[in-house]
């Protein structure tokens, strides 16, 4: 069994503490994703993992082996990182064997792994090309190739697609997702990019400030998250919040026109301030008479996003399909579901529920 277990994992640069005891355990066969803006730690963590950044305190298990304070080459793991880092002068085949090579594997037993590796991502094609004949999505199929040969235990991705345009971002992801499924090995991938996440991961960790705001399915954290952070972090567009006062059993939002919701979730007192959010889907627009207007809408051929003007200033999108007789600069009216809105303290951000 090939599992990660980080237990009170910290990171410190002299005094100033990046990583703060971290706890989490990775199944073995997982595809966890490790997903936050920049500068939230996740590579990091990746690294400290991986063993190019010392662990301060805490321990790194990889399998059932205690990996704090191992040499890289000892902890059975493989990394593909940002760049391909690919020798010019060697061919696809020699680029991907040659760290068996250095590590004196007979030349039948490269051959094979090879063989194998390139079978898997489709490279047959190309073994006898050196890089600067191969695409970006190509090299970078190389690169995670030169990982699959070593065998290791577990895979260590560090956002490998971003320096990929968008059409080979798409492609790549599809086969990183095939590759998973292949060889069902452990994956650990870090990502900015929560597209990525959501269509990748079997569990998704989601990092702020060098502390785990949440971990869960990539559903499960959009459907049922703890927080505003994670709320808004996960799903494209973003989730629109507004801030809102405790009026009776509901809220008022000043923002649509004082515009009253109803809920069940237990509230803070009335007139005390919450925040909140509803999903670009689950807001229905039409032609109104107060002071929310259309300002701008993006037409993307199945899909709109139309970007609301309030009189708070706060923004809201509203994602809609075919066509709206609602004009830009028009004033609409929304509705959305009381169901469909999640309400968040005003200062925590914590979840209310």
């Amino acid at each position: 069994m090939s599992g990660v277990t980080l237990k009170n994992a910290i990171k410190r640069y002299g005094e100033t503490q990046v990583i703060h005891g971290i706890d989490l355990t990775i199944d073995h066969g997982e595809f966890c994703v490790f997903v936050g803006p920049s500068g939230c730690g996740k590579s990091t963590l990746l690294r400290m993992i991986a063993g190019l950044e010392e662990t301060t305190d805490g321990v790194i298990e990889i399998g059932s082996r205690d990996v704090t304070r191992a040499d890289p080459a000892e902890r059975g793991i493989a990394m593909v990182f940002q760049t391909y880092a690919l020798y010019p002068h060697m061919t696809v085949a020699e680029n991907m064997g040659f760290g068996l090579k250095m590590n004196g594997v007979a030349k039948a037993e490269i051959t094979e792994r090879v063989g194998e590796a390139s079978r898997i991502l489709k490279l047959d094609d190309y073994l006898e090309r050196k890089p600067k004949a191969l695409s970006g999505g190509q090299r970078q199929r190389v690169a995670i190739g030169r990982a699959i040969v070593r065998g290791p235990e577990v895979f260590l991705f560090d956002e490998p697609l971003s320096n990929l345009d968008a059409e080979l971002r798409v492609d790549m992801r599809v086969e990183i997702a095939r590759l998973h499924k292949e060889i069902g090995a452990t994956m650990i991938y870090v990502t900015h990019d929560q597209v990525e996440a959501m269509t990748l991961a079997d569990k998704i960790v989601v990092l702020r400030a060098g502390v785990i705001e949440q971990v869960g399915s990539p559903l499960g954290l959009y459907n049922d998250p703890d927080n505003k952070f994670v709320a808004g972090f996960i799903g494209s567009p973003s989730m629109n919040f507004m801030e809102a006062v405790v009026e009776g059993a509901g809220v008022r939002i000043p923002a649509l026109d004082d515009m009253i919701v109803a809920t069940d979730v237990a509230l803070p007192a009335a007139g005390q301030p919450v925040t909140i959010g509803v999903r670009p889907q689950n807001i229905t627009l039409s032609a109104g008479d107060g002071t929310t207007t259309l300002g701008l809408r993006e037409h993307l051929g199945g899909v709109a996003y139309d970007y609301l003007d309030t009189k708070t200033g706060e923004r809201v999108i509203v994602e809609s399909r075919g066509e709206s007789e609602v004009k830009s600069g028009a004033p609409v009216k929304v509705s959305f579901a009381a169901e469909d809105a999640m309400f968040f303290d005003a200062k925590t951000e914590a979840r209310l529920r």
